[in-house]
């Protein structure tokens, strides 16, 4: 019986260091997310920015013309 006991006790211990291990990790990954959300909202903003800055120099050029439209020797 005792030597039973010393098992359980045993693996009860194991999971407690595993556990522990686990919530450290999760931890570390949550701030990981957090981080790169934030990180990634701005990177939105800045690449809403940079296509409004391309469209207004696009919009100004002189004789910018779309490059779609067929050439006028055809």
């Amino acid at each position: 019986m005792n030597d039973s006991l010393q098992t359980l006790i045993k693996r009860i211990e194991e999971l407690e260091t595993q556990l522990a291990f686990q919530d450290e990790l999760h931890e570390t990954l949550n701030t990981i997310v957090v981080k790169q959300d934030a990180e990634l909202r701005v990177l939105k903003r800045q690449m809403g920015q940079v296509a409004e800055r391309v469209k207004e120099i696009g919009d100004t050029t002189p004789g910018a013309q779309p490059q779609d439209e067929t050439p006028p020797h055809y």
